[in-house]
């Protein structure tokens, strides 16, 4: 099929249905017993969000899963905020958001990553309202912009633009996107780099492990922290086109050379096989063999402020 947007290595893989349906049947070597949905303890605080109103600290507040409050520079952005209940029948949360909506501060930015539901939530984002600007991929301001979102930036990889002061990256990832049954791959995926004098913020939204790592690292580095997905990767014969598991992510960080890992995408939503609190476990042992400093891993509790600089 001639997809309109692909990888850096010129691929498109999206699972098919005769693949779904071998994952969700268990007629796999990878098969696990059944793990709960919900229920799950995962490290979580309080946070009314006083400390973040005046955005006077260059921080990363951990919402879950992929959506992260970034302040930098006196600016406050959210990253593929969803702070809905579900992302449909049968995808609840485990946890509830780390931040409520009016414990958010003034949004400058909102950034989205690509177009799946567990990081582009339309409930949340009309919410969010018009005022931010949206940053999103090459091929969804149409989709904004019929919402009544005017004030839309739409990037291509490597693209780099000056946005409410602070300086924006869209750089690339091994992934896919799909909105609706018959618009697969007619929009980017990628991550995000937030700079503001000198301090270097990435997300990398969802993504398989890729050379790109490295390029983006020379590229748009040095990278103080590094938002990572550690989570959603079981069975690996179906996952690892589409999503790191911890040691990829380790590996990704590592190519990045990046000061601090920051974990992400996990404990919120059940979407693959794994036990939900598995993944920071599994984290913590790639970390110990790879033999990097614990002071540069970081495991956020959801609602967690990390402070840098």
């Amino acid at each position: 099929m001639d997809y309109r947007f692909r990888n850096l290595g010129g691929d498109a893989h999206i699972a098919g249905f005769v693949d779904v349906l071998r994952w969700q049947l268990g007629l796999h070597d990878e098969k696990q017993p059944r793990s709960p949905k919900r229920g799950i303890e995962v490290p979580a605080v309080d946070n009314d969000g006083r400390a973040l109103s005046s955005a006077t600290r260059d921080g990363l507040t951990w919402i879950g899963h992929a959506s992260f409050l970034v302040q930098l520079g006196g600016r406050s952005a959210l990253i593929d905020p969803v702070l809905s209940d579900s992302l449909g029948p049968g995808f609840a949360r485990n946890v509830a958001p780390g931040l409520k909506f009016e414990h958010l501060p003034r949004l400058d930015v909102v950034l989205i990553t690509h177009n799946h539901r567990d990081h582009m939530d339309e409930r949340t984002l009309l919410k969010l309202g018009k005022a931010p600007v949206y940053v999103v991929p090459r091929g969804l301001r149409t989709w904004f912009e019929r919402r009544g979102f005017t004030r839309t930036l739409e990037m291509d990889w490597w693209q780099q633009e000056e946005v409410e002061g602070m300086t924006i990256t869209f750089v690339p990832a091994q992934h896919w996107s799909r909105r609706g049954l018959y618009d697969a791959n007619e929009s980017w995926w990628g991550g995000y780099v937030l700079e503001h004098d000198g301090l270097r913020f990435y997300h990398s939204g969802d993504t398989a492990w890729f050379d790109g790592f490295r390029l983006i690292g020379e590229r748009v580095g040095p990278i103080q922290a590094a938002m990572l997905p550690i989570g959603a990767y079981a069975p690996r014969w179906f996952m690892k086109h589409q999503h790191m598991n911890p040691e990829d992510a380790v590996a990704a960080f590592q190519a990045l050379g990046a000061t601090e890992f920051v974990a992400m995408h996990w404990g919120t939503f059940k979407l693959t096989d794994e036990p939900l609190q598995e993944p920071p476990q599994f984290l913590r042992a790639v970390w110990e063999q790879a033999n990097l400093p614990d002071v540069r891993r970081r495991v956020p509790a959801i609602g967690e402020t990390l402070v840098f600089r």
